[in-house]
């Protein structure tokens, strides 16, 4: 029972969706724990091949809660670096989790919220989104949040945003990386169960392992021990009774045994 989400499973597909819309999505650490356990039991639950993350109301989520930073205002270092290990701790579950995670943007990401959008594997968002990166208004900085973030836009832009705090367009996100797809607002829904489609048609195995060769691989100089690596990789999943149930067949012309 969640009381900051609700959580909906459709056939192959769970949706998480964050529940605070009189706060704009704004999560404290309720929100927090609760992503944070609902992401490590879907990536558990063999059942399910992808996940939406999606939000209720007019904004996808204006990043802390102003009750949460009011009582964070009073903290020690240690309880600080604690509340931070715990944001941390959800970004990483998110990021790691071993199925595709789509974030659906309906609405405005600001501040942690970028870092939510960031950890998700496949972002779409509307074309009435703006994003922003406001910490350095407060005196504070996107440490938490650093690693995903800077991943998804690149160095560059984070040197401006995280530096300006300006607000930009869901264009904009789109041009430096951010988005994958920015859509008119009557299509988001199709344009996410397009790729969702897309992504529980794949091999399951597959696709978890391709996510984390994107991790692994992604950043690396190309040496010796690179190609080994993948080699290796390309000759275990080859053997791998789903690898093994592809290529037969495609070769026989049929569906697959995972679509059945």
């Amino acid at each position: 029972m969640f009381h900051t989400l609700e959580l909906m499973r459709d056939n192959r597909v769970a949706t998480v969706t964050l529940n605070r819309p009189d706060v704009r999505n704004a999560f404290n650490e309720t929100t927090i724990a609760e992503l944070t356990q609902a992401f490590g039991v879907l990536g558990a639950d063999d059942s399910i091949r992808a996940i939406v993350l999606a939000a209720n109301g007019v904004a996808f989520c204006a990043g802390a809660d102003l009750n949460w930073m009011k009582k964070m205002a009073d903290y020690t270092y240690d309880e600080n670096l604690a509340d931070a290990g715990q944001l941390a701790t959800m970004l990483h579950t998110i990021y790691s989790c071993p199925k595709p995670v789509v974030a659906k943007v309906q609405g405005d990401c600001y501040a942690g919220g970028m870092g939510l959008v960031a950890a998700c594997d496949i972002v779409v968002s509307v074309d009435s989104a703006h994003f922003c990166l406001s910490e350095v208004k407060l005196g504070l900085i996107p440490a938490t949040i650093s690693p995903y973030v800077i991943k998804a836009m690149g160095e560059n832009a984070a040197r401006r945003y995280f530096l300006t705090a300006e607000r930009f367009s869901a264009a904009e996100a789109h041009r430096i990386g951010f988005a994958h797809e920015v859509v008119a607002a009557e299509m988001l829904d199709a344009k996410v169960a397009e790729l969702v489609k897309a992504l529980v048609s794949n091999s399951p195995n597959a696709v978890r392992q391709a996510k984390t060769l994107v991790r692994e691989v992604g950043g690396r100089a190309i040496t010796a021990e690179l190609i080994a690596g993948t080699v290796q990789e390309i000759a275990q999943i080859r053997a791998s009774d789903e690898g093994r149930e592809g290529v037969r067949s495609f070769l026989e012309k049929r569906k697959p045994d995972w679509l059945n």
